[in-house]
């Protein structure tokens, strides 16, 4: 299951991670982030060992979403070593997800 992470726990969640993690940038009111978001329960399931989705709600978490530049949602913000180091923005099917993914999963 994706994690839910706040601005408190984005250090320890996300940017002191030793696995790849994918954080999904999202609102309630956004359309396509709900269609993605069962994709990205999915892939969190199947690929557990290799890397950690967590979600950002960006209406309860504004600062996040201005210290990323998150402009549209869904972001998919791919963190690595504490750093963003892919953006992905948009809905998106499970296999062009995956193939987004694949540096990270393989």
């Amino acid at each position: 299951m994706p994690i839910e992470t706040t601005t408190d726990k984005f250090e320890s969640d996300v940017l002191a991670s030793q696995k790849p993690v994918v954080v999904d940038f999202w609102a309630e009111w956004c359309g396509p982030c709900r269609m993605i978001s069962p994709i990205l329960e999915e892939i969190a399931e199947e690929y557990r060992e290799k890397l950690t989705i967590a979600k950002v709600n960006v209406d309860h978490e504004p600062d996040l979403a201005m210290r990323y530049n998150v402009t549209g949602i869904p972001l998919l913000g791919v963190f690595k070593g504490g750093q963003m180091v892919k953006q992905l923005v948009g809905a998106r099917p499970k296999a062009d997800l995956l193939n987004e993914l694949a540096e990270f999963i393989s």
